[in-house]
Parts: structure tokens; sequence; C-alpha cells
């Protein structure tokens, strides 16, 4: 390939965000819109003093367990960066409910539950929030199938599971959050940032950021009051325009046809399938990741010349993509609060911090193109990047304590 496909001029970039912000809108009043809008029932609490919470964190292909101790307002994570299991085997087919229960389960089981009570669930696959900090998982994504928790409660059963099956465990309360709740939560230790955003970009993608109440038409009216609701866009299911012909060859083969088209663009369990559509003929392994695609590029004496420019097209235009969900999302926060001159934008996932050694990291074109977009539009909003540790793990028990 020698022109490429994948550049998107600023034009289009602008299209991509306006469409963006026309689908959360439209989210926002009606349910089950390609950009669900799902509202999350948990008021984070901002000044939490003193606390302790089990979090677990669950995601495309890691999981991992801690203990998250408040002290002073501080949060305090035991063991440092929690404990980790590689959950690849949620993949297979025949895997389940039980299975993922004692995986957890035995992760857990090396903590000490002492005086805990509470659970903060970061649950990274699409799920529906409830009045009581539960949440019903819609679907499944990112490879994984376990039928018969679909429509089901993600937190009882396991709270339930774990009282049951685990020594010392006396648990009186499950709160679960997207990934990307969890970002946004921990991004609140800012106060200087007048509004907020989570963002992972990873093995998946999706956005997180808090819509006044007044705005959300589709707002159980049981839990309308005054104030922000933190929003999980899910949108990872936007379809942006100007994909490509390749993409529609990732999304034909793909276990989820039609759906998901936005994270099939941009996120790290597809960059590696673009590459291999774009050179068909070619031998790939079969698990070919962002993390594989980035080696490419990084390591370019020891590839193929036309391997490493397109994998840098490839890395290059996630990221663009990325900065105009951003700006798309900015346009509707301005949209409802024009006084927003500050938005802290607190991002997990191994793409999104990721290196190019020989041109920018991911972060920075992402950042450059999104200032970029917003002065297009007029919009003289300043977004910062903070590096938050463990984002996931500190924003899971802040949902846990609040």
């Amino acid at each position: 390939m020698k022109k490429n496909i994948f550049d998107l001029e600023t034009e289009e970039l602008k299209k991509i965000a306006l469409s963006l912000k026309a689908k959360v809108i439209e989210g926002l009043v009606k349910d089950d819109m390609e950009v669900q809008c799902l509202p999350t029932y948990i008021n984070p609490n901002k000044s939490i003093e003193q606390g302790k919470a089990l979090v677990l964190d669950l995601g495309g292909t890691n999981y991992r367990a801690a203990i998250v101790d408040f002290v002073d307002g501080k949060p305090i994570i035991r063991p440092e960066n929690g404990f980790k299991k590689d959950l690849s085997l949620m993949k297979e087919e025949g895997f389940t409910r039980e299975n993922l229960f004692r995986e957890i389960a035995d992760l857990i089981s090396e903590l000490n539950l002492e005086g805990v009570h509470s659970i903060g669930y970061c649950f990274s696959y699409p799920a529906e929030p409830v009045r009581n900090g539960d949440a019903k998982l819609l679907r499944w994504t990112k490879g994984v199938n376990i039928v018969e928790m679909i429509n089901d409660f993600v937190g009882k059963p396991l709270m339930e599971y774990l009282n049951k099956n685990l020594e010392h465990a006396e648990f009186t309360s499950i709160k679960v959050i997207n990934d990307t709740i969890a970002s946004l939560f921990s991004g609140l230790t800012d106060k200087s940032a007048q509004a907020h955003i989570g963002l992972i970009v990873g093995t998946g993608t999706n956005m997180a950021t808090f819509i006044h109440s007044n705005r959300i038409g589709k707002l159980d009216p049981c839990y309308l009051r005054e104030g922000l609701i933190p929003i999980n866009l899910e949108s990872g299911n936007f379809y942006p325009p100007h994909l490509t012909v390749i993409d529609d060859k990732v999304d034909a083969c793909s276990d989820s046809k039609g759906r998901q088209r936005f994270e099939k663009s941009v996120s790290g369990m597809y960059l590696g399938e673009i590459l291999k559509s774009v050179f068909p003929c070619d031998k790939f392994e079969e698990k070919f990741d962002a993390q594989k695609l980035t080696s490419i590029m990084n390591f370019p004496d020891i590839h193929r010349k036309r391997y490493v420019r397109v994998s840098r097209w490839i890395y290059q235009r996630s990221a663009k993509l990325v900065a105009a969900s951003l700006a798309g999302l900015i346009l509707v926060m301005y949209l409802y609060d024009n006084s927003i001159k500050s938005v802290c934008l607190t991002a997990e996932g191994s793409l999104f911090w990721s290196h190019d050694c020989h041109d920018k990291n991911y972060k920075e074109i992402v950042l450059d193109e999104l200032h970029l977009l917003l002065a297009e539009f007029g919009l003289d909003i300043q977004v910062h990047i903070p590096v938050v540790a463990n984002a996931n793990l500190v924003g899971s028990a802040i949902a846990a304590l609040s």
C-alpha cells in the first residue's frame, strides 16, 4: 500500500466530532441508541477521608484485585498496583459464570479482608447501571461471550458467591462501574478543572463524563435531582464517518458484525487485525494486537518497511479518531455549560500511554489534534491529562465508599 488511506484531514475529523456530538445528544434522550449514554446512579464522594474497600478490575484480558484504604484523604493500595491475573481464558468456548467467579475469588483469597465490607467492581463491559449501584450486563465485547450472564446483575451474584466461598468475607454492598466511570471518578482529585472526562484506550475504548440531570431526557423520574450525573457513553459502538474498506473487512470478519465500529478502528484489540487485512496474503501471528503493532514501529530495522509505514498510519489514525471523539464530547459539554474553560482528561489503557520511538507518542497526537479541533470549532478550552496511578482502582474505591 503506497497511499495512506488511513489519513484523516482536519475537515474529516470535524465531521467525525460533529457526528459523535449528535449521537451523544440523541443517546441522552432515548434508550438503545448507537451511543447509549448510560447514567450511573452513584454520586461520587469527592472528599473521602477514611474508608476501606475491596476493589476489583476486570478488563479485556487482565483482572486485578486490591484493598484501597483511604487515610487522611489519600488512597493507599495494598498490595501496590494490586494482585494481577491473566484472564484470557474468559474468551474460550464453554467458559461459565461459575468459572469466572472462581477465578475472581482465587485472587481475593490472598488479600486481608479484615474490616472490609464494601466492594467496588470496575467491570469493563457494556452494563446498564441500576439505582442500588449494581448493573445489568447488556452484552459482552472483546471476544468474551458468557451467555448465561447477559441481562443478569453483575454485582449481587458475585457478592453472594464471595460471602459463601471465601473465609472471612462479610461484604454488605457492591458498586459496579464501567472502567471509564472509574477513570472519571479518579480524576475528581483534580480540583482545578471545571469539567472531567474519563477515557479508555486499551483493549477496547470508551468515554465517560458528567452531564447535568436536566439535560438527560431519558433519566428515570424517580432519580431526577439537581446536579451532575456520571454518564458512560459506550462510545465504542459509535459508527464514525470516513472509515475505510479495510475497516469494513475487519468488521465483516469479527464476531460482532455491524457493532463497535469505532472500537474496531481505534482499540488495541483490533489495530493488528487492520494491519493483517491490509496484507491479506502475508503470514502474521494469529494473536496480533496493538502491542505487536507498536513493536513494528519501534524496531523498524527488523521488519519490512511496508509494515512499519502502514503500522504508523494505523497508529496515528487511531489517535486522531480518539481526538475527534473527545472534541465531539466536549462540544456537548460546552453546549450545556458554556462557562467551561478547562477539562481534566483521565486516561487509562496501554495503547493511550504507548510510545513511538521515532515520532509523536499516542498521547501527544491526541492532545495536539484535540486542541487543534477545539480551536477550529472556536472553543478556548484547555485539556490536560494528569498521570493518575491505578486510576481504575482508586475510582472503584470512591464508588464503593460513596
